[in-house]
């Protein structure tokens, strides 16, 4: 293993969103940049080719963990028949989708159907369970949803670990309401997922406000404060497409995050922060 204080993952949400995103992520995996990403079976540009491309990459040396990122939320479908509800044939947005969960009103058989649907696709596509599991837009983490989660991963993918959103406690801020959600969401999450025997990483970064152009360097060595050893750091690297601008508000903020992870001060601060990324099983 590389000799450091701290073993990371940093991980890239949404391949297969577009394929300009999956272009970025790829390189950045090649590029040793990042070693992890999670993959939306429910997207469009989830498909034979950039399924190939990216799998790939891990031939002959393993480079990357490879992730499912369980999508509920619009403007994306469903993958498997009777989803309920919906708007349009689409999934709720994701504030209807919260409420949604919290006053406990989505179908708990149908969730488990879905998400199931979805790690058979992941399966299919790369002949084996994925290495973890996510969600999209943290809706793994709702109520109701985070029990179907926690129950198909520990049933189709057991030795796989699945992502809590807790940050590390030296790291917490009040003012930052989102990442405070998160950690609220993330305490009731951990203790279902230790009853079920379903690992998750220790700690958690990488949420910020994507909205004023935020400089996303200097954001960065926030991220890393007191993570621990096998903590995962959350990130949305890509390139911008129309497809891209249908599908998601996060657009130019991926480009931003992609020149920062693709630039030789990213490497050097990891050194300065006794970081380094870790090595996926495999390797």
């Amino acid at each position: 293993m590389r000799k450091a204080g701290r073993q990371i993952w940093l991980c890239a949400d949404d391949y297969g969103i577009s394929r300009s995103v999956n272009a970025a992520i790829r390189e950045l995996i090649l590029r040793g940049r990042i070693n992890a990403t999670s993959v939306m079976t429910a997207a469009p540009h989830f498909d034979a080719s950039e399924v190939a491309a990216l799998d790939e990459l891990n031939s002959g040396i393993t480079r990357a963990a490879l992730g499912l990122h369980v999508t509920l939320t619009a403007p994306f479908k469903p993958l498997s028949e009777g989803f309920a509800p919906l708007s349009q044939g689409h999934f709720l947005p994701l504030q209807k989708m919260m409420r949604a969960a919290i006053t406990r009103r989505l179908n708990p058989e149908r969730l488990v159907i879905e998400i199931a649907t979805q790690v058979e696709a992941f399966v299919m596509a790369f002949g084996r369970p994925p290495d973890f599991v996510d969600g999209h837009q943290h809706v793994h983490l709702f109520p109701q949803v985070r029990d179907a989660a926690l129950k198909v991963a520990a049933q189709a993918a057991p030795n796989a670990w699945i992502r809590q959103c807790g940050r590390p406690r030296s790291a917490r801020r009040l003012k930052d309401r989102k990442e405070l959600v998160l950690d609220v969401l993330s305490v009731g999450f951990r203790r279902k997922a230790k009853q079920l025997g379903v690992a998750t990483n220790p700690a958690f970064a990488g949420a910020y406000d994507f909205d004023g152009n935020p400089d996303f360097a200097a954001l960065f060595p926030r991220f890393l404060a007191g993570l621990p050893d096998g903590g995962l750091i959350m990130c949305h690297p890509g390139f911008v497409d129309p497809e891209l601008k249908r599908l998601d508000p996060l657009t130019h903020q991926r480009e931003r995050e992609f020149a920062f992870f693709n630039s030789e001060n990213f490497p050097r601060l990891l050194a300065q922060h006794g970081v380094a990324l870790a090595i996926p099983a495999g390797a």
